[in-house]
């Protein structure tokens, strides 16, 4: 079931309306990503949004507001690459190279998702633990279930979450939003997939 979107007054939005906050949600994602969100302004918001500032009104009470439903949409849109991606693998290994190599592609498509998320340690502290809540749940659940069901080694599923999900925050940021962009070089995705198999090997 689709969740019903609804404008600052509470009234669901046409499909116009639609079009016009998810305008509005990517500019927001370019503004707060080039100027940091202090610098950053509604009015600036809505011109790159190509709206007049009275309309961002329409749909969001204010800069706040459409930082942390900036923070949400990234969230569900990455989470959802990833888990696209990570079911094609017949293994959970092959889950896990997947879903990592879809949230490379998107962090390439996104770079300032990570400057966004860095920005909601200080400007919302809630939204910056929602992030990594909702990114880790899934994440948490599907290892525990693969351990269990031995077809990784026994591992704290909660920590290796947080472990792999670092490795691939940190990995990102040193070739992909401080490089080009480019896929990751080979040595660099090699290296990676040893140390994902240290982590999920079953026991001998």
């Amino acid at each position: 079931m689709t969740d019903v979107i609804l404008n600052a007054e509470g009234r669901p939005l046409s499909k116009r309306g639609l079009d016009t906050r998810r305008r509005l949600l990517d500019a927001a994602e370019h503004v707060f990503g080039a100027l940091g969100y202090h610098d950053a302004s509604i009015v600036k918001v809505a011109e790159a949004a190509g709206v007049a500032a009275g309309t961002f009104y329409l749909y969001f009470d204010s800069k706040k507001a459409i930082f942390d439903e900036l923070v949400r949409d990234l969230n569900r849109r990455v989470r959802h690459a990833m888990k696209e991606a990570s079911s094609a693998g017949a293994t959970r290994l092959e889950q896990e190279l997947n879903g990592f190599d879809a949230y490379f592609r998107f962090t390439s498509d996104h770079p300032a998702l990570y400057r966004i998320i860095r920005q909601a340690e200080f400007v919302s502290p809630e939204m910056l633990r929602y992030h990594y809540d909702r990114l880790s749940a899934g994440y948490i659940e599907a290892l525990r279930e693969s351990s269990a069901s031995g077809e990784i080694g026994k591992l704290d599923a909660e920590v290796a979450a947080f472990a792999l999900m670092g490795l691939g925050e940190m990995i990102g940021m040193k070739w992909i939003l401080w490089g080009d962009g480019a896929p990751l070089p080979g040595r660099v995705w090699g290296e990676l997939e040893r140390l994902i198999r240290c982590i999920l090997e079953a026991d001998a």
